[in-house]
């Protein structure tokens, strides 16, 4: 742990999806860390809010930044001010995302295509915009994926298409970036205590909604932004977060008839995935 608190102590990190959730903690834990933090999401309330609780803790605010990833030039502005108040560029973190869910008769191609767009294609502008200043830095890029990018399920179809991509794509960028003095790492976690299971199909929150996991099953946020990290202080290539995620991948690489097993008795029985939110 001084390890990591020594290692983001001064570095300007930027954030974004840093509203709610693991994006939250993030900000939170860097923050007592040392870190110079722009924070990056669409609610910039939630974002204000968070930058000032911040500052009463570690005597130093946040620079909160208005920026949608699925917007051309949004993150190219992000980057911009982030530089302009910290004067560089260490690490950035990709963790804005979603979760379009549904069986595949309920889905069109305009749902997979939203998907992607916030998924796969939020995470690449974050990675343009940010890499000319990363390099600068021989920095970070952390890049936040899911197990799902390794075992997909019935009903998940274009979360888990969105997740394998980020990692062909982190799998991909690795060694090249590497040759820049630029490490890359990849977070794979399963099910933590977050809002994404409260999104629906079009990126709204309900905050209402029931989480469909049960409590016994989710890592605090606290404990797997700690292990998150860690894991970009050290290098690592990726991180599997939660101990179920971690048997998830196993039974996948060494075992996929499992999961294929399960999978065809989650179809089966339609509980295979959770149904959109609905408000009140």
């Amino acid at each position: 742990m001084k390890k990591t608190e020594a290692y983001f102590h001064d570095k300007a990190v930027l954030i974004t999806g840093a509203s709610s959730g693991i994006g939250e903690e993030l900000a939170w834990q860097l923050g007592q860390r040392g870190a110079k933090l722009t924070l990056a999401a669409r609610r910039t309330e939630l974002l204000e809010s968070l930058a000032e609780r911040i500052l009463g803790s570690c005597k130093r605010k946040p620079l909160v930044v208005l920026c949608d990833v699925t917007q051309d030039g949004d993150l190219e502005r992000a980057v911009l001010e982030a530089v302009r108040q910290w004067g560089k560029l260490d690490v950035v973190i990709a963790n804005a995302g979603f979760g379009v869910i549904g069986a595949l008769k309920n889905l069109s191609v305009e749902d997979y295509r939203r998907q992607f767009e916030t998924n796969v294609f939020g995470v690449l502008r974050t990675i343009y915009a940010a890499l000319p200043e990363i390099e600068k830095t021989k920095g970070n890029v952390v890049i936040i994926g899911s197990v799902s990018g390794w075992a997909a399920s019935p009903g998940g179809s274009p979360y888990a298409m969105s997740k394998f991509a980020v990692r062909a794509l982190a799998n991909s960028i690795t060694p090249e970036l590497r040759l820049a003095g630029v490490k890359v790492t990849l977070i794979s976690p399963g099910f933590v205590v977050s809002n994404i299971r409260r999104v629906d199909n079009r990126g709204e929150i309900h905050s209402e909604a029931k989480d469909p996991i049960p409590a016994w099953l989710q890592m605090s946020t606290q404990k797997a932004v700690r292990q998150i990290l860690r894991a970009a202080a050290l290098g690592k290539h990726e991180a599997i977060i939660t101990g179920h995620g971690k048997i998830l991948v196993v039974l996948e690489r060494f075992m996929p008839w499992v999961i294929r097993a399960v999978g065809r008795k989650m179809a089966a029985g339609r509980g295979g995935y959770r149904s959109e939110p609905k408000a009140d």
